[in-house]
C-alpha cells in the first residue's frame, strides 16, 4: 500500500510566486517525546527526517493547553481571552478574522483533513474541501488528490487524532523498557499506558512520513511544511497545565531553498505567531490588532531573539476541569498563578480513569498508601499554591517552587 501511496497522481503544480502550504498537526503530542528532541525510547524517524530538512523552533509554545482554545488561537492569531474561545469546547466570537479566509482572499484553495479546528469551527473556517474522518488520513488525502486534482496555490491542513487518548490497544514497545519522567509513579500499569502512548506516536509518525512523501511529489519544492502539536500529552502535569509539559510544543518549518536545512532556533515563538507568519510569507496582507506577529526573520536565520516572554492561559474543560491558571514564561523563568488555589486540581484523566487513558491512576493511589514519595507527588498534583515560580535553567522539570524563597531577588521580580 505504501508503495502505491507515494506514486504521483497528477502533474506537479506549476511554479508560482505563492508557495503551497502544508500544516500538519498532532493531537496531544508531548514535545519531549520525539527523536529530534532527544527522546530515548520512542522512535520517530519521519519527524526526525522532516527536522533535518527544515528548522526546529526549540522554544515553541501554545496559547492554551486544551484542544479548542489552542486551535482557535492558531487560526485567529489571537489569545483565547480576545478571540472568545477560552474554555475547551468553546469557539471564537462571530466576526473574528480567520487564517483560512485571508488565504482564500489571496487566491488559495484550502483543503482540510481530520481534526483541524474544534466542532463547528471547522464549518466557520470555510474550507474549500473538508474530510472530517479522523482515521484513514493517508487514503482520504490520496483519493482526493487523485480524483479531484489540485490547482495552486493550495493550503492543505491535516489533523491527526494521535496520540490523543484512548491510546491504541496494540503496542509495539516493551512496557518494561519505556522511560518515565521523574515525577511519575513507576507502576506496571503506568508503563503499559506509556507503551501504548509511544505506539500511537510511532503510528502518527509513519502516517506523516507517507503523506508528506506523497504530497512532496504533488506540490513541488515551493511548499512550506509546518508540523506541530496542539499542546502536551494527557499525562499528569501535562495537558491542561501550564508547566512546559503542557504548553511547550514541537514546531518544525520546512521550505526548500528558503529555510536552511537541519537548522534550529532558540527564539521563543507562540502558536498565535503562526498566522501572521504565513500571511507574511504568502503576501496575503495582515490583520490589524492581533496578538501574533511574524517570525519570518527567525526562519530566515536573521533574528535570534523574537519574544522576550510567553503568555499562556488555561480556563477550564467542562465539569471535569474547573481550575483556571495563568502563566508568563521567559527564557529562564516561569511564573504561574492558580486562580482557585483552594480548590482541588483534577481533570478527566484522574477522575474517569478510563482504560487506555487514565486507568493507571488506580495504581498511583494504591502506591500512595504505602509510599510517602508517591503520596507527596499526588498531593502536589491535586493541591496547588496560589503562586509558583521556577528557574527553568536549574529546574527544567519545574519541581522546586521558589515563590517563597530568598532566591527571588528584586531583579527577578521585575517579571
Amino acid at each position: 500500500f505504501v508503495g502505491i501511496l507515494v506514486i504521483c497522481c497528477s502533474k506537479a503544480l506549476p511554479n508560482s510566486s505563492k508557495p503551497n502550504i502544508i500544516i500538519y498537526l498532532a493531537d496531544d503530542l508531548g514535545w519531549k517525546d520525539i527523536g529530534f528532541n532527544n527522546a530515548k525510547v520512542v522512535k520517530t524517524p519521519n519527524m526526525d527526517k522532516l527536522a533535518s530538512e527544515g528548522m526546529v523552533i526549540n522554544k515553541a509554545f501554545v496559547a492554551s493547553p486544551a484542544c479548542a482554545p489552542s486551535r482557535a488561537a492558531l487560526l485567529t492569531g489571537l489569545m483565547p481571552a480576545r478571540n472568545g474561545a477560552e474554555n475547551n469546547h468553546t469557539y471564537p466570537k462571530e466576526g473574528i478574522n480567520l487564517l483560512t479566509k485571508k488565504l482564500q482572499q489571496n487566491g488559495y484553495k484550502i483543503y482540510a483533513f481530520g481534526k483541524v479546528a474544534h466542532g463547528k469551527m471547522n464549518k466557520e473556517c470555510g474550507f474549500d474541501f473538508y474530510h472530517k474522518q479522523l482515521i484513514n488520513l493517508e487514503e482520504n488525502i490520496r483519493e482526493f488528490v487523485c480524483n479531484k486534482g489540485i490547482n495552486g496555490p493550495v493550503c492543505i491542513i491535516i489533523g491527526d487524532q494521535r496520540p490523543h487518548v484512548p491510546w491504541n490497544e496494540k503496542i509495539i514497545y516493551n512496557p518494561d523498557k519505556v522511560d518515565l519522567p521523574e515525577y511519575f509513579i513507576d507502576t506496571q500499569e503506568t508503563r503499559e499506558h506509556r507503551a501504548k502512548y509511544y505506539s500511537d506516536i510511532t503510528g502518527f509518525d509513519k502516517s506523516l512520513g507517507n503523506i508528506l512523501e506523497f504530497l512532496d511529489g504533488e506540490l513541488g519544492e515551493n511548499t512550506i511544511t509546518i508540523m506541530s502539536s496542539d499542546h502536551g500529552a494527557q499525562w499528569p502535569f501535562g495537558k491542561w497545565n501550564l508547566y512546559d509539559d503542557g504548553i511547550r510544543t514541537p514546531l518544525v518549518v520546512k521550505w526548500p531553498n528558503k529555510i536552511k536545512a537541519n537548522s534550529t532556533s532558540n527564539a521563543m515563538v507562540s502558536w498565535i505567531d503562526i498566522l501572521p507568519t504565513i500571511l507574511d510569507i504568502t503576501g496575503s496582507g495582515v490583520f490589524d490588532n492581533i496578538d501574533g506577529r511574524s517570525f519570518l526573520k527567525v526562519l530566515e536565520g536573521e533574528k535570534i531573539n523574537f519574544r522576550s516572554e510567553i503568555y499562556t492561559t488555561h480556563t477550564g474543560d467542562g465539569v471535569f476541569n474547573i481550575y483556571p491558571i495563568r502563566s508568563i514564561r521567559t527564557k529562564r523563568y516561569k511564573y504561574i498563578r492558580n486562580l482557585l488555589p483552594n480548590c482541588y486540581h483534577t481533570n478527566h484523566s484522574d477522575l474517569l480513569k478510563k482504560v487506555r487513558a487514565g486507568a493507571y491512576w488506580n495504581s498511583w493511589y494504591e502506591s500512595s498508601k504505602q509510599n510517602i514519595k508517591s503520596e507527596n507527588l499526588i498531593l502536589n498534583y491535586h493541591i496547588r499554591p496560589k503562586e509558583e515560580f521556577y528557574d527553568l535553567l536549574k529546574d527544567p522539570n519545574e519541581q522546586n517552587n521558589l515563590i517563597k524563597s530568598k532566591y527571588l531577588s528584586k531583579e527577578i521580580i521585575k517579571l
